[in-house]
């Protein structure tokens, strides 16, 4: 039997300098590329070969598939005319961190399995607790302490399992009987948030096994962030109901408009109530790296958990969510399970953590590292500067909508974010949004605010300028013009 051709190291540095050079060229060229794909369905896979190769091929045939195949296939999430969704930072030195991570190969589920692992996250999770001004609560230094997730979906997840436990466990003292999904008891959980709150919420009761019928979705007020008011009545029936509230989700930011809800009032109620308050700040949480943003946090020592994402606007790629709990314990008592073939000194001794109890997998990679590099290379300094640009891009477009008789802003601008539209109805803002998006000038996507369709227009790419920003501004305006122009004259 033939031994594997294993890639040698030196082939490994011929073809590394290879990949380097093919991914500086293209950060070098991305705004030559349609920002949106043109591909169509199918497209890709049609140019693929039928079946895997019986006998390894060179590495240079694979980087020559990857421009003809794989690039017209490709969205520019980086492209400095990538408007659409949110900002999905990617930079030298993440890229160079993401890529030592690979070369380690290290499997951090255990303090164990990699020391360096596991304490470089806690201590650089440490750090943006003091970068972002976030409560002491969350150091690790006391009862609470952060992770880096994938996404702030298993963030979400991640809560509502702790909340879940412990409201189950609240109300198995207090009615002295079994309760919760191991338990098999009884009285249901329920749990709020904002009409306009992420989608990975209602996600998390279904998986959690709350089931949808118990999310409570709360009306918003004029600016979109949730009312009080209408979130007490809502518990209020619930218990009457027979019902036990066991997590809310505040937004700082919110997908659709960059709304931030009343965070102190609802952690007051929370508090009141004994809820578990989650805080999802994923994109405008950044902002909070700048003293002048750290309004958006404002009543967040309420918060039993709190999360933001390095890789939407923080110059890190994806995936690197950053999740913090007031009390680990909470947290850590929802997820552990301890199997023989884990157990280690290390462990058993209670002076370390064990990153595997923070989060549904079991593996995790060495994410840490490139969110390290990304605050050695930029500094907190030149982590603010990109915030700040963004911003004031951001401002200077909601400047020209609200100077222009033919546009409007649809909501207050959020920090990065604008949402505007078109004085026409909601067909000439879907077919305006299509028709700039199939051009591959730019890439917009919508929402829909008050019954009516709205394009948004998010700025966060470190490629972004303001001849970027201006040129957008000026294909919209013409754009919109030219459909005015084709509409038939009564």
């Amino acid at each position: 039997m033939n031994d594997p051709a294993h890639m040698t190291s030196d082939e490994f540095r011929r073809s590394g300098h290879a990949l380097i050079e093919r991914i500086a060229r293209y950060m070098e060229e991305v705004e030559n590329y349609p920002v949106l794909s043109q591909a169509a369905p199918g497209s890709v896979r049609a140019r693929l070969a039928q079946a895997a190769p019986e006998h390894g091929e060179p590495f240079t045939d694979v980087l020559r598939d990857i421009d003809e195949i794989v690039m017209p296939g490709i969205t520019h999430w980086q492209s400095p005319n990538f408007f659409a969704y949110f900002p999905a930072n990617a930079s030298g030195p993440a890229i160079l961190g993401d890529l030592l991570s690979s070369g380690l190969g290290v499997q951090g589920m255990l303090w164990a399995t990699s020391p360096a692992c596991t304490e470089l996250e806690t201590h650089v999770l440490d750090w943006l607790v003091d970068l972002l001004d976030l409560p002491d609560r969350f150091r690790s230094s006391g009862a609470g302490g952060g992770v880096i997730q994938d996404t702030a979906s298993s963030s979400a997840l991640a809560a509502l399992l702790a909340a879940r436990e412990r409201a189950s466990a609240g109300a198995a003292n207090e009615h002295g009987v079994g309760f919760g999904a191991e338990a098999g008891g009884g009285s249901r959980l329920t749990v709020y948030t904002s009409r306009h709150a992420h989608s990975s919420i209602e996600k998390a009761v279904k998986i959690a096994g709350l089931g949808r019928d118990n999310l409570r979705l709360v009306d918003a007020d004029v600016g979109h962030a949730m009312r009080v008011d209408v979130l007490e009545s809502a518990i209020a029936a619930d218990r009457a109901a027979g019902a036990t509230p066991a997590m809310v989700c505040a937004t700082i930011g919110t997908t659709s408009s960059g709304a931030v809800d009343p965070v102190r009032a609802i952690g007051e109620v929370c508090r009141r109530e004994g809820i578990w308050l989650h805080v999802d700040a994923a994109h405008a949480g950044s902002a909070a790296i700048c003293p002048e943003h750290r309004g958006l946090n404002d009543g967040i020592e309420h918060a039993d958990s709190y999360t933001f994402n390095p890789h939407k606007w923080l110059l890190t790629n994806f995936d690197c969510n950053c999740f913090w709990v007031a009390d680990r314990a909470a947290l850590i008592n929802a997820l552990s399970v301890l199997p023989e073939y884990l157990r280690n000194r290390a462990t058993e001794s209670g002076e370390v953590i064990d990153y595997r109890d923070w989060h549904v997998p079991l593996g995790r990679r060495f994410r840490a590292l490139k969110l390290w590099f990304v605050i050695r290379h930029y500094g907190a300094e030149g982590l603010r500067a990109h915030v700040r640009r963004s911003v004031a891009l951001a401002d200077w477009f909601a400047a020209q909508v609200q100077e222009s008789d033919e546009f409007e802003l649809a909501a207050p601008v959020a920090v990065g974010l604008v949402c505007l539209r078109h004085r026409a109805d909601d067909s000439f803002n879907q077919t305006l949004m299509d028709r700039l998006n199939r051009s591959g000038a730019l890439y917009l996507t919508h929402t829909r605010l008050d019954e009516r369709l709205v394009l948004r227009l998010a700025i966060g790419s470190p490629a972004t300028r303001r001849e970027h920003v201006e040129a957008a501004w000026a294909r919209i305006v013409e754009t919109a013009r030219e459909i005015t122009a084709e509409a038939p004259r009564d």
